[in-house]
């Protein structure tokens, strides 16, 4: 799931992987890893992408059930 967040946020800020990189130092190849949920994502790396992309992230307790990531633009049909 964490993957598609990435590149919905990523296609409505029209950036490509590789500006998308540029403005977080994070390696094209491990966004696109990210994108295909290849690779765990860090947090660290969330906090980045999305900040990238203007949104909001709220870290939540997994005990809960709740959701890793969530963030006012995320309520999408898409996901």
């Amino acid at each position: 799931m964490i993957g598609k967040i990435i590149r919905i946020m990523r296609g409505e800020n029209h950036l490509t992987q590789e500006e998308l990189s540029k403005i977080t130092f994070i390696g094209r190849s491990t966004l696109s890893d990210y994108e295909r949920e290849k690779t765990d994502i860090s947090f660290e790396d969330i906090e980045k992408i999305a900040d990238a992309c203007n949104y909001k992230v709220i870290f939540l307790n997994k005990e809960d059930n709740s959701k890793i990531l969530s963030s006012e633009n995320i309520e999408r049909k898409e996901i």
